[in-house]
């Protein structure tokens, strides 16, 4: 009570700020006490739940927009030379498990593309420069990979099955458990490259293929030699 407050301040020029506590205390007392603000809590509680449950009801028609807009950016790169945002939006786009049957890189700067068990089959990446890329149980099968530069990359477990990689340069690639069924090498530098493990006999032409230094895989570059293959260092 407020006569109860008065009679213990010592000095009388503390009784306007004494006054104004009294009055907070009654003000919050009678807050306390309203029930609209108990409902405005419980409404607000509620916007937040109704915000989190559009949030994913939308998250959908966000996902799609991404893949759209990744999409577009590969195919108004299509047949250019150059990054152009295309090693960005193929990582997208496989991280999310999305399909990239069919997909034109030709003449790509892919280098270091992390693509891991990319849906690749019947994809052209001819002339595509993808030195020291992640290409690890990817599927290549029937792909167009002419020219194509795989420099260093990992391509463990990579099907490459009908597909033609004449020309391209595998050097020091890392090949093991490939599966080469169908496949031409024509003219492939496959010097220091690792077959450890390589479904090697299947392969469709090996015809001025240079074998110089192939890792682990000594029959292979055997039947290679008969089958016209080459080993010569570098000129």
């Amino acid at each position: 009570m407020w006569s109860g407050r008065r009679e213990k301040l010592r000095h009388s020029g503390a009784v306007p700020f004494a006054l104004v506590e009294h009055g907070m205390d009654w003000i919050s007392y009678w807050l306390s006490n309203w029930r609209l603000l108990e409902v405005l809590g419980y409404l607000e509680r509620f916007g937040v739940l109704v915000a989190v449950i559009f949030y994913f009801g939308e998250s959908g028609d966000r996902v799609k927009q991404k893949h759209y807009q990744a999409w577009q950016v590969i195919n108004s790169a299509q047949g250019k030379g150059g990054n152009g945002g295309r090693i960005e939006a193929l990582e997208e786009l496989n991280a999310d498990g999305v399909s990239l049957v069919g997909v034109d890189l030709s003449s790509a700067f892919l280098h270091g593309v992390e693509l891991r068990k990319a849906m690749l089959s019947r994809s052209t990446l001819d002339g595509a420069d993808a030195r020291e890329s992640e290409l690890a149980g990817a599927d290549l099968q029937n792909a167009s990979l002419r020219g194509a530069n795989f420099r260093t990359a990992d391509l463990k477990g990579v099907e490459l099955n009908g597909s033609t990689l004449d020309d391209a340069d595998l050097n020091g690639a890392l090949l093991r458990d490939a599966d080469f069924t169908g496949t031409s090498l024509e003219n492939v530098d496959l010097r220091a490259a690792d077959l450890e493990g390589a479904n090697w006999k299947g392969i469709r032409s090996i015809k001025g293929a240079n074998v110089l230094g192939v890792k682990n895989a000594d029959a292979f570059v055997q039947w290679a030699m008969t089958h016209g293959a080459v080993k010569k260092a570098e000129e």
